[in-house]
């Protein structure tokens, strides 16, 4: 069996391979992670093999000195790709077999192209298409070749065919020419439909929207210090009564940004500037309204239920046929706004929609159902329109606040109501005043030893530890059966937490476990807050309307000196298992399949593959994809046609799913979805719900899983699991070892107020 490795290729000079070298140590390489070979006994007479490994020796990735990271023409799904094609090529075809390739017995060989002998139908035992092929470019633009000059030929014989019928009547040809311009004329119609949904969005934003919404700021110049962090501004705007409906896009692992040294990619994007923004707010302004969706059943367009709630306490409940995506879209394209109102920011959330998005919503995507139905909230949103943006690079934090100008306006562009001005010149306050309080003062709540009578629990995982290696079992089965390259199995643990404070067991969790894509969000009204701990990004889409994904596979603890800190990452670099090599590589190519549904043809690339990102705790192996938006697509179809990440579900990702599906005993629920925001201006930047505490009514859940292919051993699938929900399960145990009291984040939002 082979487990997404390089092989090099040696074929016969079909014209398929034109232009391509053959053989060892040719540089022509290619990546297979498929389950079968072909028996070439079991060959009929008319198929015919054009193309062979080389040799039974298998490269790792590493090996590969001319690896194609550069831009490709697409993705396919299969791995056989078998096409009705017909060439005829008069003197463009290269030698035979050569580099001395004969010692070589058929037997090591293993068969990796055929063509039938009469008819056009070719096949590839490899992936063309993978971002490590070597020659995956050259074996398309060949095919591309093949297809054009086989439909000149086709032409020409249908040409043929008419004139061999007769002489056609001069009105018989008037009337064909006369279809042939009806034809022209249906052809720019339909492309004139195309655009049209786009057109439509704009005109009904005109007619209908009835939000054109402005922008208003402040800066504080290099507010942060030793003495002030961000956690001190949180609890002092946001803390009070344990942080209810507020949100924190938390980037908690900064102290390692800043040492980082920031390079760029071929279109001038930062490669390695992770997280470098924090945005957080809560309940406050007019605008701010609370969005809950819950699905009305588990399969795909089936609907589900809205429960609005506005900044004065209204609640309305809506049926929403279309599901929440195309809900949250609808939303986005009525706003109106000014891009002169956001220049000199060098963020891109300007306010908007902040929340979740849980792993039940992939009906809404390309999953066709549910195994069951989660109890949180399928997805929970807060339009927020008073922020506060900490930007830990220089130690600046922006207070942003957003006012509907049709509403608050006598219609002259003049603002006639000052509420969103008293924001933030309040808050302008609190913080000039954070800033001069004594160092030292305690923030983080009075802590009490749990009395005797409260009974200590502990985390219960759902699955034996024998159920879940008969589930990594089962997944090893569907891979050898064809039916999966990567499956990502989890499960759940949950304990009761009825005595503890959710705002100090995220403090905690941050400081233990620090991460880019951290985030806290509290939604009072259904009992629920979310700690998360993510340091994976899922999409991101800026205001250059550049679409990148980020997924981690591969991870090493960090060393105690910094001698042996760099021999880690250098042997999580270059001497990676094939299993971690394995995991990134499937992910990465199912994501370039993901963005270039939605990205602008030939612009989706990988600007970094299997590069090493250090973090307080762990060294992991990151790649970058990214892509350039189609410029009719809004934000949230990019979302719809990557959701959820690929990183944890496995490749193919639509049959990957059903199978776990069938094997996961409960709903993931939160976990495995994403947390981020979406801005009225049409930019958007989500994690992946990993390391992350959900605390609903009462109960503590987390989430813990991880990649199954064919090298896994399941005991060791089992520690690793075990090993990632370590970190979140501590810091809840550790909590609910003492209650802390909210009266002292009270006083101190009291004392800068």
């Amino acid at each position: 069996m082979i487990l997404t490795s390089l092989s090099e290729i040696e074929h016969d000079g079909c014209y398929l391979f034109n232009c391509i070298p053959s053989g060892r140590n040719s540089g022509f390489k290619v990546v297979r992670y498929h389950s079968l070979v072909i028996d070439p006994g079991s060959l009929p007479d008319d198929l015919i093999s054009i193309a062979w490994t080389a040799s039974p020796n298998l490269l790792s990735y590493l090996e590969s000195d001319q690896t194609n990271v550069s831009t490709f023409l697409g993705s396919l799904d299969s791995n056989f790709m078998a096409v009705s094609l017909e060439h005829s090529i008069g003197g463009g075809e290269l030698s035979n077999i050569s580099n001395g390739n004969g010692s070589e017995s058929d037997s090591s060989r293993v068969i990796m192209a055929i063509k039938h002998s009469s008819r056009p139908h070719y096949g590839v035992q490899f992936h063309p298409e993978s971002v490590a092929t070597h020659y995956g470019r050259q074996i398309f633009q060949n095919f591309k070749k093949m297809t054009r000059d086989f439909g000149l030929r086709k032409s020409c014989l249908q040409e043929r065919k008419v004139h061999s019928i007769g002489k056609l009547e001069k009105s018989q040809v008037k009337s064909a020419g006369q279809c042939g311009s009806a034809s022209k004329d249906l052809l720019h119609t339909e492309r004139l439909e195309l655009l049209e949904p786009n057109g439509s969005r704009m005109l009904a934003k005109r007619a209908l929207g009835k939000k054109c919404l402005r922008l208003r700021w402040k800066k504080i110049d290099n507010f942060l210090c030793p003495a002030v962090g961000s956690e001190d501004i949180f609890a002092v705007l946001f803390g009070h009564q344990s942080g209810e409906d507020t949100f924190w896009l938390d980037s908690s692992s900064v102290d390692q940004l800043i040492r980082d040294t920031v390079t760029f990619d071929a279109m001038n994007k930062p490669l390695n500037n992770r997280a470098r923004f924090s945005f957080m707010g809560g309940k406050g302004g007019s605008l701010w309204k609370q969005m809950t969706f819950h699905l009305s059943g588990q399969r795909a367009n089936c609907g589900g239920t809205l429960t609005t709630r506005d900044a004065y306490g209204s609640t309305a409940n809506n049926f929403i046929k279309e599901g929440f995506l195309e809900f949250l879209n609808k939303e986005i394209e009525s706003i109106r706004y000014n891009e002169k109102d956001y220049e000199g920011l060098p963020f891109d959330f300007h306010g908007g929609f902040i929340g979740y998005l849980g792993y039940g919503l992939k009906v809404e995507c390309d999953a066709s159902s549910n195994m069951a139905k989660s109890s949180t909230p399928d997805a929970c949103f807060f339009f927020a329109d008073n922020t506060v943006v900490v930007d830990h690079s220089n130690g600046d934090v922006y207070i942003l606040s957003l006012h509907d100008e049709l509403s608050s306006s006598n219609g002259d562009g003049i603002c006639g109501n000052s509420t969103h001005n008293s924001w933030l010149l309040e808050t302008e306050k609190k913080l000039l005043r954070l800033g001069a309080t004594p160092p030292g003062l305690l923030i983080n709540g009075k802590a009490y030893a749990i009395s005797s009578n409260v009974t200590r629990q502990s985390f219960v995982v759902e699955k034996s530890k024998d159920q879940y290696i008969r589930d990594v079992q089962s997944c090893l089965d569907y891979i050898r059966d064809g039916e999966s390259y990567e499956l990502c199995l989890t499960t759940q643990m949950k304990r009761r937490v009825d005595y503890i404070n959710a705002l100090q067991l995220y403090f905690k969790l941050r400081k233990q476990n620090p991460a880019p894509y951290a985030a806290w969000l509290n939604f009072s009204s259904e009992n629920l807050s979310i700690c998360c701990s993510s340091p994976e990004r899922f999409l991101r889409l800026d205001r250059d309307k550049i679409l990148e994904a980020k997924p981690i596979k591969g991870t090493i603890a960090r060393g105690r000196t910094p001698e042996e800190d760099e021999c880690l990452r250098l042997q999580l670099k270059y001497r990676q298992v094939e299993k971690d090599q394995a995991e990134n590589l499937m992910i990465v190519d199912l994501l370039r399949n993901d963005l270039g549904k939605v990205c602008e043809p030939g612009s989706v690339h990988v600007p970094r593959l299997m590069d090493v990102e250090s973090y307080k705790a762990v060294h992991t192996m990151v790649s970058t994809i990214r892509g350039t938006k189609k410029a009719n697509l809004s934000p949230v179809d990019c979302v719809k046609a990557s959701f959820p990440g690929g990183s944890m579900t496995g490749a193919p990702k639509v049959r990957s799913m059903e199978i776990l599906d069938s094997l996961e005993s409960s709903p993931r629920g939160i976990y495995s979805g994403s947390i981020g925001f979406f801005s009225y201006n049409h930019t958007f930047d989500l994690n992946i719900v990993i390391r992350t505490v959900i605390l609903h009514n009462g109960e503590a859940t987390v989430g813990a899983g991880g990649a199954i292919v064919a090298l896994s051993n399941p005991e060791a699938e089992y520690d690793e699991m075990m090993l990632k929900a370590r970190a979140p399960t501590k810091v809840v145990e550790d909590c609910s070892q003492t209650i802390y009291s909210s009266d002292q984040l009270d006083s101190m939002q009291a004392t800068t107020s």
